[in-house]
């Protein structure tokens, strides 16, 4: 007899987060791979001082919780680099003070030249995103990190859609957070899943999002892994 999954107070608690301030919103969107999702998660919306400092806090409490062992934060362009900033910030504020660095899409040629911005890149790496979508994100950020001398330790995420990636317009049975895990040798650490998402829209009471459960539902059916 299986017994039923415990939900997750952090992910319980950063899903109505994300609904409340408008980053995860329900409908139809096309997504990278031509899929039409009922949800639609978009981090570009914590877009204020006070969601994206209680968002660093999810990924801090996620990534103390874990264990895991990084000496520095990097933020790929675009997203990463806020993200990679507020994570510092709060870890510093809860007395882990770590570096971090981002990357520039354009090279530069004056000033301190190069595409790496901030702290110099070395020890024990960990790469921040919103979600891994391709994976191509963070198979670029390795080879930023490895190209610097240090070692990538590890990516920590938002939401993990949990669903299948496509790889030359066919599913593929793996999700892209799968593929980071098995083919690159990194750990993933999401605050949140699909899961975690379909877990609230059953258990939270506002009507709104309730009525969505159903589509959610039969998406994870469909994609998920």
């Amino acid at each position: 007899m299986t017994t039923a999954k415990t939900p997750d107070p952090l992910a319980q608690e950063f899903v109505a987060f994300a609904v409340e301030a408008g980053v995860l919103r329900f409908g139809e969107f096309k997504t990278k791979a031509g899929r039409l999702s009922p949800y639609f998660f978009n981090a570009g919306l914590f877009d204020d001082g006070a969601k994206l400092g209680r968002l660093a806090q999810f990924y801090a409490q996620r990534l103390i919780a874990s264990g895991l062992q990084f000496d520095m934060i990097f933020g790929p362009a675009y997203k990463g680099i806020t993200l990679a900033a507020a994570l510092s910030i709060e870890l510093a504020r809860l007395g882990h003070n770590k570096p971090f660095a981002y990357n520039r899409k354009e090279a530069k040629d004056h000033g301190e030249g190069g595409t790496l911005v901030g702290a110099p890149v070395q020890g024990r790496v960990l790469i921040i995103d919103d979600v891994i979508s391709a994976g191509t994100s963070v198979r670029e950020s390795i080879a930023m990190i490895t190209a610097a001398g240090a070692t990538p330790c590890g990516v920590t995420i938002a939401l993990d859609r949990q669903e299948k990636a496509v790889e030359n317009g066919v599913d593929s049975p793996k999700s892209a957070v799968q593929y980071v895990t098995e083919q690159l040798h990194l750990p993933v650490i999401a605050i949140a899943g699909l899961s975690d998402l379909l877990e609230f829209l059953k258990t939270t009471s506002d009507v709104r999002v309730t009525a969505h459960a159903a589509a959610v539902q039969a998406y994870r059916d469909r994609y998920g892994v």
